[in-house]
């Protein structure tokens, strides 16, 4: 070999090495810089649902706080396992967020015989937004005033009655009920809360398990009364609403809502992320919001909402098993 070309061999091989020591800093500059372009909320249900609501004020937010432009994307189907499995097949870099029920996305391991991601690997935790029961509403003008009048109706009707559910956990949390209170009912399904309106305040339906934004706009309107929340004791937000556990059925079904990422999504950017959250959940203005919704507000660590998902995941197998719901 000349000397020319072991000199050009040398630049070589200088050059190769300089590129490799750049790369790792020109990625974390980039990360370091998060977010510098558009982000993008996923959220699992249709325009004017109760989670678009929420969804969007967070975006709103989030927008505010990173000076960048978040904009929302509905991807509603198959109880969120359609907005779940593209955020997890998206670019792990940050700009695809998943703003959604944890507790739903737990169940949904549990309410379907091939889910078509496994929650737990496929996505990773970022926040906590909140701690949010479903609850059990009635029409405004209908006789039934509390839990127990409800219990006595069902039974009553004979396995005649129908309930509506708009979610997950909206359907778990009518059919725990329902089999601790030895009553029947068939389930309705709607896709959001505003479709099942009619047939509620027409008394077509004898009772509803609603996600609480759109429950308790509707009982602000005068059109529905809520009988009870499905967490463990009444809310702070909603402390004139029972908990079911109050008529003596052990109902322990707190939701909570969360903000997810694909796995592979780099520490950085993950904790950038959940520094935005943490601002946006630290106004007086969201938790004001999350209050006017029947939420309180909750955060955590990344690691927590990993954790707890995982815990969600195995509660909700119970859950299943005790409301005797078949997979889809």
């Amino acid at each position: 070999m000349t000397e020319q070309h072991l000199k050009l061999t040398r630049r070589t091989l200088i050059a190769a090495a300089t590129v490799a020591a750049v790369l790792p800093g020109a990625a974390f500059a980039q990360s370091n810089t998060y977010p510098s372009a558009t982000v993008t909320f996923v959220c699992a249900f249709p325009a004017g649902s109760g989670a678009d609501v929420l969804v969007r004020f967070f975006s709103e937010k989030v927008a505010q706080v990173s000076k960048q432009t978040v904009i929302v994307e509905n991807k509603p189907g198959a109880n969120g396992n359609i907005a779940a499995e593209y955020v997890s097949r998206a670019k792990p870099d940050g700009y695809t967020v998943y703003v959604h029920s944890g507790t739903s996305t737990a169940a949904n391991m549990s309410l379907f015989k091939k889910p078509p991601i496994d929650v737990t690997k496929a996505l990773r935790g970022v926040q906590f937004i909140n701690k949010q029961p479903f609850m059990i509403a009635v029409a405004a003008d209908s006789p039934i005033k509390d839990m127990k009048q409800l219990t006595e109706h069902l039974k009553g009707k004979g396995g005649d009655a129908t309930y509506g559910s708009t979610a997950t956990s909206g359907k778990v949390l009518a059919e725990v009920y329902l089999q601790l209170a030895g009553v029947a009912a068939t389930e309705v399904a709607y896709k959001t809360g505003p479709d099942s309106l009619n047939d509620i305040v027409s008394g077509q339906l004898d009772f509803a398990a609603l996600d609480p934004v759109f429950a308790l706009s509707q009982q602000r309107e005068g059109r529905l009364r809520l009988l009870a929340v499905g967490s463990p004791q009444r809310m702070k937000s909603t402390p004139d609403i029972p908990a079911i556990k109050e008529y003596g059925l052990n109902v322990d079904q707190l939701g909570w809502w969360g903000v997810f990422v694909p796995a592979k999504t780099p520490d950085d950017v993950v904790m950038k992320l959940h520094d935005l959250f943490q601002s946006v959940l630290e106004k007086p203005e969201t938790e004001a919001f999350l209050n006017k919704f029947g939420g309180d507000v909750y955060t955590g660590t990344p690691k927590e909402v990993d954790e707890l998902l995982a815990k969600t995941v195995e509660e909700w197998r119970g859950y299943v098993a005790l409301a005797k719901i078949p997979q889809n």
